[in-house]
């Protein structure tokens, strides 16, 4: 049996005995070792407008080092940091081009989404905050010297993105060594274009999104460095399974838990041992956990 099977199934039996008796608080947090990463969700985004350079400056001022995106594809082929793959919710798209609804980020180009304004629907104050551009989202981060978790947003609807965004990575000089070797993950919700970016740029360090059965680890180990699933999806025997196998690069697989905003959760997931949250309010997470 290869080593990473016999380390899944020794993972397993333990996670089982782990379910029907599991450790008192203390004791599990105190088995976790090192504080997890804190990263900012879409930015600093419980305090300015999500994925907008508003939001990485709020992180950097928070003194947090890893921020988190989500690059979509225009319709000219441009790539733009938003969550959504419609322009409606953190936009005033609907009243800038009021007949195009329903307002999809892949049927307008770079030129026209630049108009919008992607903060008023936050507050005020950030009135006329612009939606980033990849190259301008990476340049900001850059002046702050920050981390970057990049999900692939809907790959499924942008063919090809997953070598785009890794030729944009690349003119910026986010491909070094210096880079992928701690700065650099690159992360999405469907395993073929995780698995697609690892073929295409093995030194680039990877992360599934989900939360896949155990049974199925030793092949998502093969492409992906980090399992990063919802909070309330895993356990400790999840993560302590997740944690006997090595990724592509040779290092124990991570898990990196979303969306973490408050602090009896954060100690919760910490307490399971993972190595990462990611979180709207990383301050009140690093408060709660340490890191």
């Amino acid at each position: 049996m290869h080593a990473r099977a016999v380390a899944a199934s020794t993972t397993a039996l333990l996670g089982t005995a782990a379910l029907l008796l599991p450790l008192p608080p203390a004791r599990a947090a105190a088995d976790t070792g090192p504080h997890p990463v804190v990263v900012a969700h879409r930015g600093a985004s419980a305090y300015a407008p999500e994925n907008t350079l508003a939001a990485v400056d709020k992180a950097a001022a928070l003194d947090v080092e890893w921020v988190e995106n989500d690059v979509q594809r225009t319709r000219d082929g441009a790539l733009v940091v938003l969550h959504d793959d419609s322009l409606q919710r953190t936009t005033d798209v609907e009243e800038v081009f009021p007949d195009r609804s329903p307002w999809k980020v892949k049927d307008f180009t770079a030129a026209e989404i630049a108009r919008l304004d992607a903060g008023s629907w936050f507050a005020p104050a950030y009135a006329g905050t612009r939606v980033p551009t990849l190259q301008q989202f990476l340049d900001r981060m850059e002046r702050h010297d920050q981390k970057l978790l990049l999900e692939l947003k809907n790959p499924q609807l942008y063919p090809g993105i997953e070598r785009e965004t890794l030729k944009v990575l690349a003119n910026e000089g986010w491909l070094d060594p210096g880079h992928t070797g701690g700065r650099l993950v690159v992360q999405s919700f469907s395993a073929d274009s995780v698995r697609t970016v690892h073929a295409l740029k093995p030194a680039v360090r990877t992360g599934f999104l989900g939360t896949p059965p155990v049974a199925d680890l030793p092949s998502y180990a093969s492409f992906a460095d980090q399992i990063n699933p919802s909070h309330g999806s895993i356990s400790a025997p999840y993560v302590a399974a997740v944690h006997g196998f090595r990724g592509p690069h040779g290092t124990r697989m991570q898990v990196h838990t979303w969306t973490v905003n408050d602090a009896a959760a954060a100690r919760r997931v910490a307490g399971f041992g993972v190595d990462g949250i990611i979180t709207n309010t990383p301050d009140v997470v690093r408060d709660a956990v340490g890191g």
